[in-house]
C-alpha cells in the first residue's frame, strides 16, 4: 500500500530541521520583527516592513513591504486604508493559516481550500474617550474557518487546535505581552 503524496506546498522538512537546529543553538531562536510608521496626513500612516533580526544575524526580506493604515468616513477621515484593529485581525487570520497549511502538510493532510473569516467586536467608545468603562481594544475576537480537506472533521478540527496551538499573533492577542513605548 502506497501512501499518496501531500502537497499543500509548506517545507514541513525544511521547517522541522529548522526547529531541531535551533533547539540546538537556542540564542538563534531570538527575532526581532521590525516595522516602521510614518504619519503622511490625517490619520493616514505607511507602515513599511523590510528588516528583522534572528539567526544570530541581522536579516533582511526579498523587498520592503508597505502597509497602509487610516479610517474610514464614519470616523471623517478619508478610509484610505484598513484601521490598524483591522490590520490585526488580517495578522490573526494569516497566521492561523499559514498554520494549518503547516501542520496539514505535517500531518500528511491534502488542503483543497482554506478559508479563515475573523470578526473583532470593539466598543469604540473607549478610543473616542465616551466612556472611561469601556476598554480601547477588542471586545472578543471570532475565527472561523471553513476548510475542504481529504480528513475527517475530527482531523480538520486537530490542524486548527494545533495551529491556534503554535501562532504567536493568537498568542500576543490571548495573554497580555509587555508593550513598551518611548519618544524621543
Amino acid at each position: 500500500m502506497t501512501t499518496p503524496t501531500v502537497n499543500n506546498n509548506v517545507n514541513s522538512d525544511a521547517l522541522l530541521q529548522a526547529r531541531d537546529a535551533l533547539k540546538e543553538a537556542p540564542q538563534a531562536a531570538e527575532f526581532v520583527w521590525k516595522v516602521s510608521s510614518e504619519w503622511k496626513d490625517g490619520t493616514y500612516s505607511q507602515q513599511t516592513i523590510e528588516h528583522f533580526s534572528g539567526l544570530g544575524a541581522d536579516q533582511q526580506h526579498k523587498q520592503a513591504f508597505v502597509l497602509e493604515g487610516d479610517h474610514p468616513e464614519v470616523f471623517a477621515s478619508e478610509d484610505r486604508g484598513p484601521t490598524p484593529v483591522e490590520t490585526v485581525l488580517a495578522g490573526l487570520a494569516g497566521c492561523l493559516t499559514a498554520g494549518v497549511a503547516a501542520v496539514a502538510q505535517n500531518r500528511g493532510i491534502q488542503l483543497h481550500s482554506v478559508k479563515a473569516t475573523v470578526e473583532g467586536n470593539h466598543n469604540v467608545l473607549g478610543i473616542l474617550g465616551g466612556d472611561p468603562e469601556v476598554r480601547n481594544g477588542f471586545n472578543d475576537v471570532n475565527v472561523h474557518f471553513d476548510i475542504d480537506a481529504d480528513a475527517s472533521p475530527e482531523d480538520i478540527a486537530a490542524l486548527v487546535a494545533q495551529s491556534q496551538k503554535r501562532s504567536a499573533v493568537f498568542d500576543a492577542l490571548a495573554n497580555p505581552t509587555n508593550v513598551n513605548v518611548s519618544v524621543g
